[in-house]
């Protein structure tokens, strides 16, 4: 399968992220056996659900580049969905066992100890400057060809930024000023953090696969794209529905009964040009319909129905 320059450039950042998220699993699982510290088994269970995402974020792009066929007439999105549930469950389970191990530790103070802190806190400082510098690569690549599953994965490994820096002042105090318990704090919040997520991302996943519409910014901006658009007399019937990055639109135009089809053809083909420019993960289809009454109110009552 041939890829154009964009998708190169959004399967060289999918790369990019697989391959900081694995090195960051190796190196997290060495730190959490030199330390023992529950912030790191947070930060390393962060990164793993890192690699699941980042996985499936450059299965994504290789089904975005693969064409819809007799059996999926609407492409192959929907796997996104499937394997971001999957996702859920897994970190929903992992934080699940953090916080565990983290209230034992603080009713049981004197069970474990951590240990080598300064081991953990070079892997930690590592591990933030190999995600910096995915970021930016992500962000590059993001603002270049628009890639909304870049764009969210970038904003992903943001925000993971924050659970190392948790490790690391947890180790620091462990350290410098004998604070044990401060370990198991820390990963009591990033267990909880990591639950967030996951009901963010299973909720995205479950809406798409039930059929939600799409963002209601982006209702609205292809709602004004067509409002606005030369020749059309009123639009109605505006439906959308994600699958993984992709949305479904289904938008009935009101046309002028009187120019011929080819006017028209060329009315709704230029729409749904601009409607992709704006949109470029949309998938349009655009059906044209006879307006009651010539220049009339835009997006107003349904017409008669040509098609």
């Amino acid at each position: 399968m041939t890829l154009d320059p964009a998708a190169r450039m959004n399967l060289s950042a999918a790369f990019a992220s697989v391959l900081v998220a694995g090195v960051l699993v190796a190196l997290k699982l060495w730190a959490l056996g030199q330390t023992g510290a529950l912030s790191v088994a947070a930060s390393l269970a962060d990164s793993a659900m890192d690699l699941m995402i980042s996985l499936g974020a450059m299965a994504a792009i290789f089904y975005a580049a693969k064409p819809a066929d007799e059996d999926h007439a609407f492409g192959h999105s929907s796997a996104e969905d499937l394997a971001a549930l999957g996702q859920a469950l897994f970190i929903v389970i992992s934080a699940g066992v953090i916080a565990w191990a983290a209230v034992h530790r603080l009713l049981n103070p004197s069970i474990v100890e951590v240990r080598q802190e300064e081991a953990g806190i070079a892997i930690m400082v590592v591990s933030i400057l190999l995600t910096g510098a995915l970021v930016f690569w992500q962000g590059r690549v993001a603002k270049r060809t628009g890639n909304k599953v870049v764009a969210a994965d970038r904003l992903h490994y943001l925000g993971d930024l924050l659970p190392s820096l948790g490790a690391i002042a947890s180790l620091w105090a462990s350290h410098a000023l004998g604070l044990r318990s401060i370990d198991s704090v820390v990963a009591l919040g990033a267990a909880g953090m990591l639950v967030l997520g996951a009901v963010r991302i299973g909720k995205g996943a479950f809406d798409a696969l039930m059929d939600r519409r799409a963002d209601p910014a982006i209702v609205d901006g292809i709602g004004r794209i067509a409002a606005d658009w030369p020749g059309v007399h009123g639009y109605h019937d505006l439906k959308t529905r994600t699958a993984g990055s992709r949305v479904f639109v289904n938008i009935h135009i009101e046309l002028d009964g009187d120019q011929s089809l080819r006017a028209a053809h060329d009315i709704g083909a230029g729409l749904r040009r601009a409607i992709l420019a704006a949109y470029p993960q949309a998938d349009v289809i655009v059906h044209k319909d006879v307006a009651l009454v010539s220049g009339g109110t835009k997006g107003g009552m349904p017409p008669t129905h040509a098609d």
